[in-house]
């Protein structure tokens, strides 16, 4: 088996804030993000203030780069690069993991932790 030459990178939807710093920053175009806005009253507030929701993110990994610019622009710290590599896949449009696969990606550590897969491809600690 080789050695793996890069990780994935993950995402915490949670974190997100759809600011779409990541989608510009990208050398490669490979990050797509959906996203709408709601109006949200707050208690004693004037008015609602806009708020953006994001609706589906997206990492194409047969364009990326792998170069981390994406996961060190994002100020709220919602993509971060997990141990385990994108599994090969049969097509290319395997390689393109929406917003689910990639908080599953997050799931299993906090950043900057490391993990690898066992036999039945589970994330092991």
């Amino acid at each position: 088996m080789s050695e793996v030459s890069h990780a994935a990178i993950a995402l915490v939807p949670a974190s997100c804030t759809s600011c779409l710093i990541c989608v510009r920053e990208c050398p490669a175009w490979c990050i797509e993000l959906d996203s709408h806005v709601e109006q949200v009253s707050e208690p004693g507030a004037r008015r609602p203030r806009s708020v953006s929701v994001l609706d589906r993110f997206a990492i194409d990994y047969a364009l990326c780069m792998y170069c981390g610019i994406c996961v060190d622009v994002c100020p709220f710290d919602a993509l971060h690069w997990v141990g385990a590599p994108v599994e090969p896949a049969g097509t290319r449009g395997d390689l393109v993991l929406g917003t689910d696969e990639l908080a599953g990606l997050a799931a299993p550590t906090a950043p900057g932790e490391d993990w690898t897969r066992d036999e039945r491809g589970g994330a092991r600690g």
